[in-house]
């Protein structure tokens, strides 16, 4: 694991665990024993560096959730630093996390162009813990180090060497870069040693974090361990740390995140695409040049793919290339994209089909219309080459009805894309009865290009994010019925760290989708259902959210219209509905429990392969807070008997909406847990 060697008095230490050298205890010993090694030879300095592509990476996951094993990461560290002899680390690849607390106990560090340095332990739900925040501040201020360390955003080396992180940026081969500065370097220089950091404004930073982790503790706990390096001596603010750090690894938060640090690498683990070579993608197609589609093409153009984007006249092709330009720009202002190659970008607009028969893969994205879809489907048969993938992108519509509008079947899947296309991670890859394994197997790859995280979907209304959406959104529609506000439901549920409540993703995403919807269910619709005639009064005002000003809420502010209540109690009136008082507790256990139980269904019934998928699509596609790891995750702790006698209790007002499914009615009966199911692949 590390490799030892001398070369003309300088002892070499090659970390040698691929595939990202993880500083797991071979490596932790290897490093001890290593340095030991050189005082006894009477080495004039010792080098660290990585074999392979990266310096190391970060903490070995298969440790996670283990008790430590020794010697652990701080006291490697302090070795390290007590190290009588200069040692030197050379970064290069991602130095991230423990990676970086080894390179800041060596006395000096130098990167190699285009590292990537950070600690991004937050992401975990916990803090450095192995002197990262008594080091870091240090050597680049408090101020910088809670950035650094608070948003868990990796820097580049140029930053890092503006900063003061590493001592200089050298181009080579690790080994020889470390040789070379070796040579130069006679003394040790102890982080430890240098003085305590300037104070800073510890309870704003303190206040910062925790607004911006909408409930996630870690940001702001790593703050105090911070702040103890600036007050404390050296070895007491370890002291400190390594408390804090307890704390966090002690909490559910930390386990939630976790899960889903696990989970976001399990989605696209499936049996049916193992082995299976996706089809090869140059060639992409848009059909569509609205907000979904444009946010397509700019996802697809900024991955290096050549695109066509298809709209039905020149006035609406113009209006498409617009739009995909300001996305573009957009991209280069974020640092997305450079300038000098966004002239370069191989993009072009048409309105003839014909045009598209050279595309590897075509996405539909046009309007949400059973009928309209299947006419492009029927065009698309036409034009598109043998074994081109053609996929939909619709948000609820049957797939396999789609398909049926083409004669290859076997080449149609549905790409369902999160708005903005461009910006949001996560992909539900539809597979339809048909869909042959390669071109779900595409799917996954094109997710991968594009950056972003998929997920398997079976075929039925809603998809699994959808789907489970309409149900717990009707949660909070009763609650509104029954006496709450939405005002109030959405105070609740973001004080639980959704992202946005109900309502206010409503206003977001438009109330006339919700409104067409309805209308298209109206026909199919079980006269138990309890409609929420209130939102569809809004859509007849012409109050269809953010992009009319008014829905919800009032624009460009999101205050709350008052007008809104009259509305909602003009329906109470109507239904006769004597409305009572809700606290945020008993809204949070209402929405959660029919999120819970319409999720469970979604497994049962296959449309999501394993309750991880469900996770994962919540948290990346729905604001749902990744610190309590996905609504499965959040019921196996509150606990699923718990969650089972809560949805019983609420029958007894409306056993129509409140039935338990099969599969949590199961699991509590036998006294196991979504995560078993997780841990079995199956159902």
């Amino acid at each position: 694991m590390v490799n030892y060697e001398i070369e003309d008095g300088i002892a070499l230490l090659e970390v040698d665990n691929p595939p990202v050298n993880a500083a797991g205890q071979a490596v932790r010993a290897g490093l001890v024993a290593g340095l030991e090694r050189a005082v006894e030879e009477g080495a004039r300095a010792a080098v660290i560096y990585g074999a392979g592509r990266t310096f190391i990476a970060g903490a070995d996951i298969s440790e996670f959730g283990k008790p430590p094993a020794d010697p652990w990461l701080p006291e490697v560290c302090n070795r390290i630093e007590a190290t009588p002899i200069p040692v030197i680390c050379v970064l290069h690849g991602t130095t991230l996390g423990g990676g970086l607390e080894v390179a800041m106990s060596a006395h000096w560090r130098v990167a190699l162009p285009g590292t990537k340095v950070g600690l991004p332990e937050v992401t975990l739900g916990i803090l450095p813990g192995a002197g990262g925040t008594q080091r870091a501040p240090r050597l680049i201020g408090a101020e910088t180090a809670l950035d650094l360390i608070t948003t868990g955003k990796p820097i580049g080396a140029d930053r890092a060497l503006e900063l003061g992180l590493v001592d200089r940026i050298a181009e080579g081969e690790p080994r020889a870069v470390g040789l070379a500065l070796a040579q130069e370097m006679t003394e040790t220089r102890r982080t430890g040693d240098m003085p305590a950091p300037a104070a800073v404004d510890f309870d704003a930073w303190h206040d910062k974090a925790l607004k911006a982790g909408r409930g996630q503790i870690a940001p702001a706990t790593a703050v105090r361990a911070v702040q103890a390096a600036s007050e404390l001596p050296f070895e007491a603010g370890l002291a400190r740390e390594r408390e804090l750090f307890q704390t966090l690894m002690d909490s559910p938060q930390r386990e939630g995140l976790i899960h889903s640090f696990f989970s976001e690498r399990a989605v696209a683990k499936l049996p049916e695409i193992k082995g299976v070579a996706p089809r090869e993608i140059a060639q992409l197609a848009v059909i569509g040049g609205g907000t979904m589609g444009a946010g397509i093409a700019t996802a697809a153009l900024l991955s290096g793919l050549d695109v066509t984007l298809l709209e039905r006249d020149a006035e609406a092709a113009q209006a498409a290339e617009t739009r995909v330009g300001d996305m573009l720009d957009g991209a280069v202002k974020r640092g997305k994209l450079a300038e000098d190659k966004r002239a370069a970008i191989p993009f072009r607009t048409t309105t003839d089909y014909d045009a598209l028969s050279d595309a590897d893969l075509i996405v539909e994205a046009v309007f949400e219309d059973m009928d309209v879809k299947q006419t492009v489907f029927r065009a698309l048969d036409r034009v598109a080459k043998p074994g081109a993938i053609l996929a939909t992108n619709t948000s609820y519509l049957d797939v396999n009805q789609i398909a049926q509008a083409t004669a290859r079947p076997q080449d149609v899947l549905g790409l369902h894309f999160f708005s903005p296309a461009h910006v949001m991670r996560l992909l539900e890859v539809v597979v339809a009865d048909k869909t042959a394994p390669d071109a779900t197997a595409t799917g996954f790859a094109l997710a991968k290009r594009l950056r972003k995280t998929a997920v398997r979907a079976g075929v039925c209304d809603g998809f699994i994010g959808n789907r489970i959406l309409s149900h717990w959104r009707m949660a909070a529609d009763n609650c509104v019925l029954d006496g709450a506000s939405p005002f109030q439901v959405d105070q609740a549920m973001t004080a639980f760290g959704m992202a946005m409540g109900p309502y206010a993703v409503s206003d977001l995403a438009g109330l006339d989708i919700g409104w067409a919807t309805r209308k298209r269910k109206a026909a199919t619709r079980d006269p138990h259902e309890r409609v929420p005639s209130f939102a569809d009064r809004l859509c007849e005002m012409g109050r269809f959210g953010r992009k009319t000003g008014r829905g919800y809420y009032f624009y460009p502010d999101a205050t709350p219209d008052p007008e809104v209540d009259e509305i909602v109690l003009a329906e109470r009136d109507r239904q006769g509905i004597e409305g009572r008082e809700f606290d945020a507790d008993e809204i949070v256990a209402r929405i959660m429990a029919a999120m819970v139980n319409e999720a469970a269904r979604v497994v049962g019934d296959g449309i999501a392969s394993r309750p991880l998928d469900v996770d994962v699509v919540k948290v990346h596609g729905y604001g749902f807070p990744r610190w309590r790891g996905g609504p499965m995750k959040w019921a196996d702790m509150t606990g699923l008997d718990r969650i089972l006698s809560d949805i019983k209790r609420f029958a007894e007002e409306d056993d129509w909406f409140w039935q338990p499914a099969p599969l949590l009615e199961r699991l509590v009966a036998e006294g196991r847990t979504f995560d078993d199911l997780n841990k079995e692949g199956v159902a």
